[in-house]
């Protein structure tokens, strides 16, 4: 029997140049994402979504992230589902950061579970590590392409805060950089690559913020980039964005070193400002205690020398302005990396030495004070030996607790202000009336 059905007009020439567009995909990836990277994001889209996605992934971890992140999601959904599970998840990893956080939410919502908790779990990092830090919307470009090229992707990107593109070879890997002005004054035909200059340094995803200062500190960056286990760019760390971190971590240590919460915020709630902060006083009432029992020692002597409980507070208070001193120029060098925990002795070797020549200052001042309210030489010797030993041990004690917490692992600024206190006290308080009763046959 003669079929009379209509058959379906199929373009012999849509079929042939599909069939070549495979073929140049499978054989000549490299060269391939080089084509792709040259077209217009959605005109890329349209060729690759005529392709299987097995064709694609070859050339497709050829790409600079940031077209592929654009072409990407320009794809019909079911493309871009199966292309996310196939690649290898670094690569996905570099092309998601790409993207804006609904839009990469979005994309991974699509996923099967097992397969976007691997990916978050790859895009999550330690707390101020370098890949907490990193702006992965980052400037790769090829060393081929010319400054014309470049400049027009990078009206369209917008980034305000670059300093430089930085170069990857075929595979992906950083090589060099070349900063903005370079590109700005030179010639349309020029390429990127005879304008190239060293990447002096990068870091991997997990280091920490003290490397990434300390990288900026030697070689006086202007940003770091933060390359994977081979060496592919993930992102960068500007420095304005670590100053930033840097000044809301300081503002959080002077919360914490008087007993508040680094949470807490001016409008907080007062029930969640008393459960910050009510531990820390009852800590620091024990401390108190501790400090009254050295008093209640020398009872008998204060009972008889009346004098010695109004200068009390005075030895008390200069220690303890002393120790705050001391414990402030510590924390600020701990926290800039001017010293680490091997400067011990040499820091608390100063403020010992800065607390002994003040001290004897103060005790001049205080002692000739004494004398006029009191015309007791005594009293003037023991205040004035009181003096010095107490801002003598203030110093110590502001010097050295920082360091030990941070060797112990601690963090110095949530108990180093506590303990200096109790040392200040006890220490000044067991001097002036020691010494007080050593001497009281001249009160």
């Amino acid at each position: 029997m003669e079929n009379n059905a209509v058959q379906p007009i199929v373009d012999p020439a849509a079929g042939v140049d599909a069939a070549l567009t495979r073929k140049f995909l499978l054989d000549y990836p490299r060269d391939a994402a080089l084509k792709i990277e040259a077209m217009a994001p959605a005109e890329a889209a349209e060729v690759l979504a005529l392709q299987p996605v097995y064709v694609l992934l070859p050339m497709w971890k050829y790409l600079m992230p940031s077209a592929a992140s654009e072409t990407l999601g320009l794809l019909p959904a079911s493309h871009i589902r199966e292309l996310l599970a196939e690649l290898p998840p670094q690569d996905t990893v570099r092309m998601l950061g790409q993207l804006d956080d609904d839009k990469r939410e979005q994309m991974l919502q699509e996923l099967a579970e097992p397969v976007r908790n691997e990916l978050a779990s790859l895009m999550s990092y330690p707390e101020n590590s370098a890949g907490r830090l990193m702006d992965t919307r980052t400037l790769a470009f090829h060393g081929e392409m010319t400054i014309a090229e470049t400049l027009k992707i990078l009206r369209k990107g917008q980034l305000k805060t670059a300093r430089a593109v930085f170069l990857m070879d075929s595979d992906g890997r950083l090589t060099a950089k070349v900063f903005l002005q370079d590109i700005a004054i030179s010639e349309p035909q020029i390429t990127l690559s005879s304008l190239a200059q060293p990447v002096v340094a990068v870091v991997p995803s997990t280091a920490g913020r003290e490397e990434i200062s300390e990288l900026f500190e030697k070689h006086q960056l202007f940003d770091l980039p933060v390359v994977d286990i081979d060496q592919r760019l993930l992102g960068i760390i500007n420095h304005n964005s670590l100053v930033q971190v840097s000044q809301e971590d300081m503002s959080s240590d002077v919360l914490a070193m008087v007993g508040a919460s680094r949470e807490e915020r001016a409008l907080s709630s007062p029930m969640f400002a008393v459960k910050k902060r009510m531990p820390w006083l009852q800590i620091n009432l024990l401390t108190a205690f501790l400090a009254a029992s050295v008093v209640g020692l020398f009872e008998s002597t204060i009972a008889s020398f009346t004098a010695l409980a109004v200068l009390l507070p005075v030895v008390a208070g200069q220690s303890g302005n002393a120790g705050a001193q001391a414990l402030a120029v510590t924390m600020r060098g701990l926290a800039l990396r001017e010293i680490t925990i091997r400067h011990w002795f040499r820091v608390m070797f100063k403020e010992v030495r800065v607390g002994f020549m003040n001290g004897l200052g103060i005790a001049v001042t205080c002692g000739i004070g004494v004398f006029l309210w009191s015309q007791s030489i005594g009293l003037v010797l023991v205040i004035c030996s009181a003096m010095v030993l107490a801002m003598v041990a203030a110093g110590f004690a502001g010097a050295v607790v920082p360091i030990v917490l941070v060797r112990m692992g601690q963090d110095p600024a949530q108990a180093s202000s506590i303990i200096l206190t109790t040392v200040t006290d006890i220490i000044g308080f067991f001097a002036f009336l020691g010494i007080a009763t050593l001497l009281s046959g001249m009160l």
